[in-house]
């Protein structure tokens, strides 16, 4: 019998959703996503769930995509891409929009798409050796489809310094410029998790729910079927590109991409 992907675990009103593909650092595949659609959906209907916590298991949260998953998109058509990168944007939708409080608790390093994981989540905690990198750019590509989630978080200004460079920083950075909201020592994390849960039970599920619907609504430009049209159609563009077939060529062979050669 394979491994899962992931893992539900209900304690009390308490929902947990854990990452459990540490050996590849728990990196999406079309799989991967649609279990992680179907978990936020699952435990977004329960009555009884007053908190979500999205965790993982290993040194890494989410690395981004597989390597297999983008050994398949390098090949890829324009159609091809709209399809695949529409099921991320759904997913992302469906973490963002879950009537239920989430939490990221992030125990390891976060890439590329694993940006969004967090940054679609209503809070994050981090441990202080996590690190955070926007990497796609160094393979010709673009953070479209996290982009309305990520830019939410950090704010424009960090983003075109992220976006732009793939440097990679640290917690400390990323609680800096608003991506997480506290950052612990490992052996912290849990209990600064289970205060936020804590805090999440005392409060009213209707008010609750109101207040998330309060914030999509008044947070700058609502998240909408146009805005995720246009991030899907970005990176079925540049995934498309010949500078991002290059790129992820380039990276799965292990090799110099050809403006840097």
């Amino acid at each position: 019998m394979s491994k899962p992907n992931l893992v539900i675990a209900y304690e009390g009103a308490v929902a947990r959703i854990t990452l459990t593909q540490p050996e590849v650092r728990n990196a999406f595949s079309d799989e991967v996503i649609a279990e992680i659609t179907a978990a936020f959906t699952e435990v977004g209907a329960r009555a009884e769930v007053r908190a979500v916590v999205l965790a993982a298991e290993g040194p890494a949260f989410c690395a981004g995509a597989n390597l297999n998953w983008m050994r398949r998109m390098a090949d890829y058509t324009r159609d091809e891409n709209i399809a695949d990168a529409g099921k991320l944007a759904e997913m992302l939708r469906v973490i963002y929009e879950c009537p239920k409080p989430t939490i990221a608790r992030v125990q390891g390093d976060v890439y590329a798409g694993g940006m969004g994981l967090v940054a679609a989540c209503d809070m994050a905690v981090s441990v202080d050796t996590a690190g955070y990198c926007l990497s796609e750019v160094k393979i010709g590509l673009i953070p479209a489809t996290i982009s309305p989630y990520v830019i939410r978080a950090m704010g424009a200004r960090a983003a075109h310094r992220y976006f732009l460079t793939a440097e990679r920083f640290d917690a400390a950075e990323a609680l800096r410029i608003g991506f997480v909201h506290e950052v612990v020592a490992a052996d912290q994390l849990d209990a600064r998790v289970e205060a936020l849960v804590k805090a999440l039970a005392g409060a009213s599920p209707n008010a609750m729910r109101a207040c998330k619907r309060l914030v999509l609504d008044v947070a700058e430009r609502e998240i909408n079927a146009g805005l995720i049209a246009a991030t899907v159609a970005g990176i079925a563009d540049i995934r498309a590109s010949d500078e991002g077939r290059e790129g992820v060529q380039s990276f799965l062979q292990k090799r110099k991409p050809s403006w840097l050669a």
